[in-house]
Order: structure tokens, then sequence, then C-alpha cells
């Protein structure tokens, strides 16, 4: 290929790549549901660390009076010369109380003021070391019990199954 035709944006994907590792990523994990159900476990098991070794459980009667908190625990994860920025906003509170009603708004207000907050640094004029926040997967954690989810969580009849095989309630509650 002769020189004076060659412009260079064929290396532009690889240009991206290296710049991008060599910076590294954020990635942003929100976890949500009730006390007891594995999210620790999990959120440690995933990265070989334990994010949560400073946590202080609570009491019963505590629990009971909490409301729902936002915590941040961050880590700087590297595996093979990738740097990894990995922030769990961990929801501590969340459906342990007697009533739950409205549980969800202050998640809700957390996902939606950080994509807010992204959106007016992206659109400023030092956008170079914009620090992302934004949350990008929430896990929520079901209780294999189910009290108090009703047929609102029911899931559809899978297809292919035949009324009378047993089936077609695969799904329904617990069995």
């Amino acid at each position: 290929m002769d020189d004076k035709e060659y412009v260079g944006f064929a290396t532009l994907p690889n240009q991206v790549h290296r710049k991008s590792v060599k910076k590294g990523f954020d990635f942003t994990l929100m976890v949500a549901g009730e006390s007891g159900l594995g999210k620790s476990t999990l959120i440690n098991s995933l990265f070989l660390t334990d994010l949560y070794r400073d946590r202080k459980l609570l009491s019963a009667e505590e629990r009971i009076m909490q409301t729902v908190e936002i915590t941040k625990h961050a880590v700087d994860i590297e595996e093979k010369g990738v740097k990894l920025r990995l922030t769990i906003v961990d929801t501590p509170g969340f459906g342990d109380a007697v009533n739950n009603t409205e549980c969800w708004k202050p998640v809700a207000e957390y996902i939606d003021q950080q994509f807010e907050q992204y959106f007016r640094d992206e659109s400023g004029l030092n956008r170079k070391n914009i620090q992302d926040n934004r949350v990008h997967c929430c896990l929520y954690f079901i209780s294999p019990f189910g009290h108090g989810y009703g047929p609102s969580l029911r899931l559809p009849t899978p297809p292919g199954a035949a009324k009378g095989t047993g089936r077609e309630h695969q799904g329904q509650g617990c069995h």
C-alpha cells in the first residue's frame, strides 16, 4: 500500500482499546433485597474479595426500625494488566421493615441522581476526568418464600406446557 493513501484510521480500534485498558474501567453494581438472601456472599465470591469485612450486623429490633440507606464499597481490581474500579452499591434495610410500602423510592432516587450527575458532568466544559458513578447493573434478590408478593410476581406458563401435566404452575409460588 502506498504511504500517500494511508491515513491511519484503520488502527483506531487498537488505539482506543490500548487507551481504555491503560486507563481502566469503572463498573458500578447495585444489590438490593432483604437481609440474609446471600447478596454479600455472591459479591465476595464473584470478585474474590471481602468487601463487607467491616460490616456491623443489626439485631432484629434494629432491623425493624431501619429505613433503606445507600452504602458504597469501592475496590480496585487488576487482572492481567486490566484495571477495574468496582463499586458495589448496597441497600441495607431494603425489604426488611414490617411495612415495605415505597421502600424502593430511595433506590430509584439514587439511580436517577447518579445519571443526572453524569449528564451534568458530561455536558460541562471539563469532561476530561468525569467520575462515572452510574449504576451499570442492579441485582435484585427475591426471597424464595415470596411472602406478600402475590399474583403480580407470577411467571407466565412456559411455552409447550400442556394443561394437566403439572408444568402449567411452574414459577407460581413454592412447590
